[in-house]
Parts: C-alpha cells; structure tokens; sequence
C-alpha cells in the first residue's frame, strides 16, 4: 500500500486548502527535522462542477508528488481502477454539492452527489479494504468531510451541538449530508471500515466560491453593489477559518479513532449583519476609494430564503481534548486574512466571477430581491 492519500472533491474550497497545507506542511516537516524528501503522495479526484477550480492548486499542480484525475464518485468502475491501481492509505472525502440556495433551487444534484455518491465510494473502499493485508486493513482510514448544518437549528439559549446531538436536518443540502454521515456510521458498524467523521462549523477564507456570504460581501461592496442580506440578518452562525479546519482534519487522519465523529468549530459566534459589518469596516480602512463608502451604506435586505436556520454553534471540546487541536485564527485576524487575499487576488476572483457563476447570481438574486 502506497503512501497515497485519495482526495476527493480537491479542487473545492476546502480540498483545495486540504491539499495545499498538506504540502507546505510536509516541505516545513522535511525542512526541521532534515529530510531528504516527504514521501506522501496526494491524489486529486474531482468532477470540476462550477465550484471545482483547479487554478486553486497552480502552486502545487507540478509537485512530483501531486496528480489530478478528473472524475466523479458516483462513477464506481472509475474509483475502482483508481484505488487498486493507486493502492491508497486514506481517502479524505471532501467531494459534495454544499450550497443552501443551490439545493432549494435544484435538490437532484445534492442527492446525486451528497448521497449516490458517498454511498458508491463507501462501496469501493469498502471493496478495496477487505483485499489488503492485515497490517494494511489496520491502518487505512476513511475520513468523511461534513457539516453541522446535518444537526438542525439552536435557539438562542441552547447549548452548543456536540457529537451526540440528534440530527435533525432542515434543507435538502444538510438532509443529503445527514444521509452520507448515516451511511458512513453504518459501514463501520456493518463491515467493520476504519471511518473517521468531521463536522464543521461555517468555513471562510481564500478560495471560497463568491457565492457564499463572505466572498460574496467583499466582492460587492469593492463594486459598489448591493450587499444582500437574507431577512433581518440576525441568522447566527460559528465561523471557522479554512485553515484551521484543514489542521483539524490532518489531525484527524493522524490521530482520530476509527469510528468516532469530531466536531470542528472556530467559538466564533456571529450574526449574519456582525459579519457583513466587519467587512465593510475593513474594506473602509482598507479600499477608502471604493466607488462607495462607508461600505455599509450598501447593507440591503433581502426576502429570507425558505427553512432558514436561525443558529448554529459548534461544541469542539471533543477534538480539543482528545486530539489537542485548537484553531489558531481568531475571527478578527482570519477576516483580516480573508479580506486582503481578496483584494490582493483579483486574477482567480475575474476567473471564477464569470461564465455559470454570473447567470447563476443573476437569477438567483434577481427572484429574491425584495425588502
């Protein structure tokens, strides 16, 4: 068995930070302690839907010890040659289809993915694990990426989900990740898989898509266009920076007991118009020649989406505890970092802000535009 790590869903925001520090963490590693060379290989399989970008990894796509292979999970001939060829000592499933909005307007695609196509890598990894040796079997790992959205929604005094919160999913986007998260327990259960299950709290920083809040804020308001935010704004949300996650998830891999869910979260509450406002208070001290400023003066609510969940909180004590993970960036120096690598990326934001992406917010917005 190789020391491969099959990555699905690489070209994401999240699989594409995954796979960047894990090369600039192994280049530091071999650098310390005097390597010649970190030996891991990581292999890239993604479909490159709207959201997979694959300039996200220009710094690493000539790295001796990176390939990409264009695919999708569902396709169960393509992981199958992929994994006895490769003979990976992971998988890390970031692969999904993950935007709200997108599953009210079009749900098929989310069960599609979310679920047909966990199910199908479940399936062949499972396949491929029963063929390796018994020292092989011990320590390959299978580690699904997920969301807390799969837990539903908190009131305002709740406590914080933790790992034995009930789900109770409230959109088709967190129903389709509550199937795959049930699909996954069961196959360790069942067969016995080696899987590991993250759930993470809200993700921010570079490479985010523009549809989502953040991006999608900066890039407005350095335009001068309408800052869209769903109902009275109040929607609260923890906020983890991508980064962190990232670390959090190697951690995981490392050092997680098969099994075992862990929680991922930032203890960063905010309200959705808390976010927006730090935004704009930085694009003022950092854009004062914006075609308008104070930034905020662009705030403008919009009708709320249908099943808006008002909060969520994610409890990390788990990870904290047992893995020693804690992440790093406050909310303050992460939306610092977010916001300057906008601004100083306006290549990759012309490259994606463009094409599907442009007619997709033009739609969108066009029918929820309303307050």
């Amino acid at each position: 068995m190789e020391d491969l790590i099959f990555v699905t869903g690489g070209a994401g925001f999240i699989g594409s930070n995954f796979i960047l520090q894990w090369f600039a963490a192994e280049k530091f590693a071999a650098k310390e302690i005097g390597a010649k060379d970190a030996r891991t290989r990581i292999l890239n399989f993604d479909k490159l839907t709207y959201a997979g970008n694959l300039s996200n990894l220009r710094s690493v796509e000539a790295h001796p010890r990176y390939r990409f292979e264009r695919g999708d999970i569902v396709d169960r001939d393509c992981v199958r040659e992929l994994l006895r060829r490769e003979r990976p000592r992971a998988i890390v499933h970031f692969a999904a289809e993950s935007h709200v909005d997108r599953s009210i307007h079009g749900p098929d695609d989310f069960i599609r993915t979310n679920v047909n196509g966990t199910f199908s890598l479940l399936e062949e990894a499972r396949a491929y694990w029963s063929e390796l040796s018994e020292n092989d079997r011990e320590s390959f790992r299978f580690l699904h990426v997920s969301t807390d959205e799969v837990y539903g929604s908190l009131g305002p005094a709740s406590p914080a989900f933790t790992e034995t919160t009930p789900y109770s999913p409230n959109s088709p986007y967190s129903a389709s990740k509550a199937a795959s998260d049930h699909l996954v327990r069961a196959y360790r259960h069942t067969y016995g898989l080696p899987v590991l299950t993250t759930n993470c709290s809200n993700n921010y920083g570079p490479y985010q898509f523009p549809e989502k809040l953040i991006p999608l804020m900066i890039l407005n308001a350095c335009a001068g266009k309408p800052l869209p935010v769903y109902g009275d704004g109040e929607n609260v949300r923890d906020w983890l920076y991508v980064e962190d996650h990232c670390h959090a998830i190697r951690t995981v891999l490392a050092d997680g007991r098969p099994g075992e869910t862990y929680n991922i979260g930032g203890r960063s509450e905010k309200k959705n118009l808390e976010i927006v406002g730090a935004i704009c208070a930085l694009l003022d001290e950092l854009r004062p020649g914006d075609p308008v400023v104070p930034h905020s003066k662009l705030i403008t609510f919009v009708k709320d989406r249908p099943g808006h969940d008002r909060r969520y909180a994610m409890d990390a004590s788990k990870i904290e505890r047992e893995l020693d993970w804690h992440p790093k960036e406050t909310f303050e120096s992460g939306i610092r970092k977010t916001v300057r690598w906008y601004l100083e990326h306006e290549d990759w934001v012309r490259e994606v802000a463009s094409g599907s992406y442009r007619q997709w917010m033009a739609k969108h917005y066009a029918t929820e535009r309303g307050r």
